[in-house]
């Protein structure tokens, strides 16, 4: 995907020394994330990543996402609650959303859009419905969630560091993948909204 001289593709491992940097700069702009900054390249090369992107402009990292297998988050668990009345919402059939980060000299220019739909089109793609948390905090990325249509499913406790826990919001993203939502179980009606 390429716009405004952003291109998103996915992820190398010679993204490593870049995206890591990236991520740094967002942390001490944002305080996002409050767990990984200490050791980038293990939090962006999780063995729980099924896929990640890079958007880069000029040769240089500038934002990232990822989907995640399930591993126990709020998210996972809010969904698979609220859609298990057709029994269809297993484990396997969610991802996670997760480390979007868009470094602050590239924002206003549509990177974390292009990366969150990147991600959702993996998430139709592979059968899996992606859901995710945001902190209370980040406030740009719930506006964004909301605007490119995802679904507040609740709120949980992000748990971090030594004792630390934040408030967040949980998500389901748009369109049902092949999977009914909890507001419409009648698959056969709903279409991809993105």
């Amino acid at each position: 995907m390429q716009s405004t001289g952003i291109v998103v593709r996915p992820f190398r491992d010679t993204d490593l020394p870049g995206a890591a940097a990236a991520l740094t700069d967002v942390h001490a702009t944002d305080g996002y994330p409050v767990e990984g900054v200490a050791r980038p390249a293990d939090w962006l090369r999780s063995d729980d990543v099924l896929a990640s992107w890079v958007a880069e402009a000029g040769g240089r990292i500038v934002g990232h996402v990822a989907v995640m297998r399930p591993c126990g988050e709020g998210a996972v668990t809010l969904w698979l609650e609220q859609s298990a009345a057709d029994g269809q919402h297993i484990e396997q059939h969610i991802g996670v959303l997760a480390r979007l980060f868009v470094v602050r000299d590239a924002r206003r220019r549509a990177v974390g859009e292009q990366l969150v739909r990147t991600a959702m089109g993996y998430g139709l793609s592979h059968g899996r419905r992606l859901v995710l948390d945001v902190m209370v905090k980040d406030q740009a990325a719930i506006r964004l969630y909301e605007r490119l249509g995802w679904s507040r499913t609740g709120r949980t406790t992000h748990h971090f560091g030594a004792g630390q826990s934040i408030e967040a919001i949980c998500y389901a993203a748009p369109g049902d993948g092949g999977f009914a939502t909890p507001q419409s179980p009648d698959v056969a009606t709903r279409s991809a909204e993105y």
